[in-house]
């Protein structure tokens, strides 16, 4: 999965489940380019080696243009996106207007169509990839969060048209996470004590790290995956355990 020589966008890649994905790709030997925007605290760095940074709000269509030709400018080609940007405070939908809950969808599933498009023309010179960092969130009732759950189910089904649309030249998969333990994991699972707790629920005994996460993308923008387009790849470690399994009287393990 070595990626000597190919040259990737992370957009979101400098803090959280991004830096971890720009990190991982960093390892693999591609130069990374990330944007946000907001600069990062630190360089996002792996093996000696950092990342190049852009400020760059997605939701400004004729920048995120600009930057893609930028981006392919200085390195000459563009092998892979990875549409990581996103997410949402906790808000019921009734504690919000629609236009309040707008906002969420843009950024989450119009900026990555957005991003997306910028990139197609060097991505099909190069028959790269794209990466959408789809959510669990988009496939059960995502009470709290529902303009993002939607964004992401709709985030996953761009993904499948995408990759209909732009075949051969283009790949297009997507990444359905679950919970994973970033620096603000705590506004969303409490202190130390609340984590584990949250983590013994997943079936393999922890929250994601976003190391997890940059491998698994960086095997899907590799030539090991050069057969794998329209896919949805869970990277959730197992998933969520039925709440009836606990809440039935019968069948109970010793």
């Amino acid at each position: 999965m070595e990626l000597d020589g190919r040259v990737v966008v992370v957009t979101g890649g400098t803090r959280g489940v991004g830096a971890g994905i720009a990190r991982s790709f960093l390892a693999a030997g591609a130069e990374v380019a990330v944007c946000a925007r907001r600069p990062p605290d630190e360089p996002v760095a792996a093996d000696g080696r950092e990342a190049s940074f852009t400020p760059l709000d997605l939701r400004d269509a004729g920048a995120v243009r600009e930057f893609f030709d930028a981006v392919a400018d200085r390195y000459g080609r563009l092998d892979c996106l990875v549409n990581n940007a996103g997410g949402t405070p906790y808000r019921l939908l009734g504690e919000g207007d629609a236009e309040r809950h707008a906002r969420v969808v843009e950024l989450n599933l119009v900026a990555p169509m957005t991003a997306s498009l910028a990139a197609r023309p060097w991505l099909g010179r190069t028959r790269g990839s794209v990466v959408m960092i789809g959510s669990v969130s988009g496939t059960r009732p995502s009470p709290g969060t529902a303009a993002y759950g939607a964004a992401k189910a709709g985030l996953e089904n761009l993904a499948r048209s995408m990759a209909v649309e732009w075949a051969p030249e283009v790949r297009v998969n997507t990444l359905v996470l679950g919970m994973v333990r970033t620096e603000l994991a705590h506004l969303h699972y409490g202190d130390e004590a609340g984590i584990e707790a949250v983590g013994a629920t997943v079936p393999l005994g922890r929250l994601a790290e976003p190391a997890d996460v940059g491998d698994a993308a960086v095997f899907l923008a590799s030539d090991r995956a050069r057969y794998v387009s329209g896919a949805s790849l869970l990277v959730h470690g197992g998933g969520e355990r039925p709440a009836f399994l606990d809440a039935a009287t019968v069948n109970k393990e010793n």
